[in-house]
């Protein structure tokens, strides 16, 4: 998370050179925004981590954002 983001809540998720982003801002439905340069089974295990762990990302989104 960046602190001067924009809506809607969402996570960046960076690994060698790939990148993808998510929006979190509604529960148990995370959509994918962009994906660069990331291959499909670490875009998978990026989803799936921001999937476990989607209600504390969006606690600390609404703490950083309001």
């Amino acid at each position: 998370m960046y602190p001067n983001d924009h809506q809607p809540a969402h996570v960046h998720v960076l690994k060698a050179g790939g990148k993808i982003k998510f929006d979190i801002s509604r529960l148990d439905d995370i959509q994918v925004i962009t994906v660069v340069g990331m291959k499909d089974k670490e875009a998978f295990t990026a989803f799936k981590l921001v999937q476990e762990h989607q209600k504390f990302l969006l606690s600390k989104w609404e703490e950083i954002h309001g």
